[in-house]
């Protein structure tokens, strides 16, 4: 097939390789109250580097023709003189809540077939409080949350501490820090008053929940679903000065390719039943949503040890190299499929989609 291949590449003086000096990892042992809501540049935290795009644009050419269209300003443009027979998308966007959903609104227009979720969806997945109400409405398990744009929106709070605030439409762990873990109201009140500066957007506060973390990576449509291994996130093995979530710090900053942290345990080590539960949450998670193609599906344990769901990526990270912690390639290899297998299964799903195939 002549596949176009979507994508944002991250600008190289953007790529963070250490902690900024404005940023201060705060351990949980101290007073957080003394502390400020610190600021870290993760403007591009979501975009790819040139190293993914490049081993997407190989895994693809293995089996078909590739072109590469930036998304950007010229997109439309390309897309319309192309017209390839499919689109393989990892574009993020950059402007706007509706950023995701840019390039597949531009393909939907023109009429070519696209991999992944469309653009009410992913528009959706990104607002993480729409999606929770959604999943609220369906009986799926999420933490008790509220959205806050300055601590007036805190009149009525009625949440537990501690509580997670992050900011509602990011991904890639962009605006979790460590210190976005808060066990103190005078400290909600400034981080809300500060994100909302530093990223324009409301904030998602929710209570924090205290069990094991997991995520569930699914490729497929309909009944022709593959469910892929389980991968815990083992905060545990975390430093000490890191609070057990996964964090900007966590995530781009602490974990890296020359000095991983043994992290990610796949498949997880776990029970039958809470296996299915998992399971089973995820992929009713990933039909209400009407995600297509394929999604990961972030969740972690109340205190009862029931699964509850933190997030949904349509777009999922796709770090190429194993020694890279990325969770989607990681259930894929677990799965017996290799980076290029990976990839085309998805290809493949979606062109059985748009019956191109």
């Amino acid at each position: 097939m002549n596949v176009a291949l979507t994508y944002n590449v991250r600008p190289e003086a953007e790529v963070s390789t250490e902690i900024l000096p404005s940023n201060e990892i705060v351990s949980p042992k101290l007073k957080s109250t003394s502390k400020t809501q610190e600021k870290i540049n993760d403007v591009y935290a979501e975009w790819d580097t040139f190293e993914t795009i490049d081993a997407v644009r190989s895994a693809l050419a293995a089996y078909n023709d590739v072109i590469m269209i930036e998304a950007d300003e010229n997109a439309f443009e390309k897309f319309k003189e192309y017209r390839p027979d499919i689109v393989f998308n990892i574009a993020e966007g950059i402007f706007g809540a509706s950023r995701e959903a840019q390039i597949p609104a531009m393909l939907d227009m023109l009429n070519i077939p696209y991999t992944g979720s469309d653009p009410l969806t992913l528009a959706t997945c990104l607002d993480k409080a729409r999606t929770k109400e959604i999943l609220t409405y369906h009986k799926i398990r999420t933490a008790k949350f509220l959205t806050a744009s300055d601590k007036n929106d805190l009149k009525n709070f009625d949440l537990k501490f501690p509580v997670i605030i992050k900011p509602v439409a990011e991904g890639s762990s962009k605006g979790i820090f460590n210190n976005s873990f808060i066990e103190y109201f005078a400290d909600l009140e400034k981080a809300v008053e500060n994100n909302y500066e530093t990223y324009n957007q409301p904030s998602l506060i929710e209570e924090f929940l205290s069990g094991r973390e997991f995520t569930v990576a699914i490729v497929g449509n309909d009944e022709d679903i593959n469910v892929l291994p389980i991968v815990e996130i083992n905060l545990d093995t975390l430093p000490g000065n890191l609070v057990p979530i996964y964090s900007y710090e966590a995530k781009w900053i602490v974990d890296r390719r020359e000095n991983p942290l043994n992290i990610f345990t796949c498949p997880a080590i776990i029970d039958k039943e809470l296996e299915n539960k998992i399971k089973e949450t995820a992929l009713k998670t990933f039909k209400v949503l009407k995600c297509k193609d394929w999604s990961r599906i972030d969740i972690r344990l109340d205190a009862m040890g029931e699964p509850n769901i933190i997030e949904i990526n349509p777009l999922p990270g796709i770090l190429p190299d194993p020694k890279d912690n990325s969770c989607f390639p990681k259930a894929a290899r677990a799965y017996g499929w290799d980076y290029t297998q990976m990839l085309n299964n998805v290809l493949y799903v979606s062109a059985k989609r748009y019956k191109l195939i």
